[in-house]
């Protein structure tokens, strides 16, 4: 599933660049930030916004999925 997912993330990354910060991060090399995030199942996609947490979506969605949550916290 995160394979799959990382061309979603990658092409809205490209989309909103500019707007929102759209990135990926490795769990296993990143295990504190992980914890942090109380990430248990992966693929997890946690939304920030003023550096707080608004949204989590756990799990492979469709790329509108993602959108819709961005556009939700993008004003």
């Amino acid at each position: 599933p995160c394979r799959a997912l990382a061309p979603t993330i990658e092409e809205l990354a490209k989309e909103y660049a500019g707007k929102v910060f759209v990135g990926k991060l490795d769990v296993d090399e990143n295990p504190l930030t992980s914890e942090k995030f109380n990430v248990s199942s992966i693929p997890t996609v946690v939304i920030l916004k003023d550096c707080c947490e608004v949204e989590k979506i756990i799990g492979l969605c469709n790329k509108q999925r993602y959108i819709d949550a961005l556009m939700k916290h993008m004003t």
